[in-house]
């Protein structure tokens, strides 16, 4: 279910995504989230609304939330753990990755507008759980 929390007033400059647990902390595996915060952010950089939608759960690449999410317009993706084929199917559909993000999604998104959060750099290599040998480095 998709709806906005706070009402929109300016005009909106972007919409920016993040992998979500129940706890408002981004979730270290993309494609196993529990849902997707997207986050309204003005012209002048403010948070305006947020919504939330409900992630397939799974694998990212093989999933349809690239397409869901470029239907939904958003632009900037911030992500913990993510791989390769998931960054590049939502590169296809023009939303921009920020790989190795971490912490309470409100304050990550805060800090990406005022310019503090920069690419980690580096995708998972594999996918699966931890438990099954799969380790990354986030």
């Amino acid at each position: 279910m998709l709806f906005w929390v706070v009402g929109a007033k300016k005009q909106t400059k972007m919409k920016i995504a993040v992998p979500t647990k129940q706890d408002n902390q981004i979730d270290n595996h993309f494609g196993h989230c529990e849902f997707y915060t997207i986050f309204l952010i003005s012209d002048n950089n403010e948070i305006m609304a947020e919504t939330i939608l409900k992630s397939p759960q799974g694998c990212g690449c093989k999933s349809d939330i690239a397409y869901d999410l470029a239907n939904l317009e958003v632009k900037i993706m911030l992500a913990g753990g993510i791989g390769d084929g998931a960054v590049n199917k939502l590169a296809s559909q023009n939303i921009k990755v920020i790989r190795n993000c971490k912490g309470d999604v409100h304050q990550l998104v805060e800090d990406y507008l005022a310019g503090k959060i920069q690419d980690g750099g580096s995708n998972c290599a594999a996918h699966g759980h931890e438990e099954e040998g799969h380790v990354c480095s986030h």
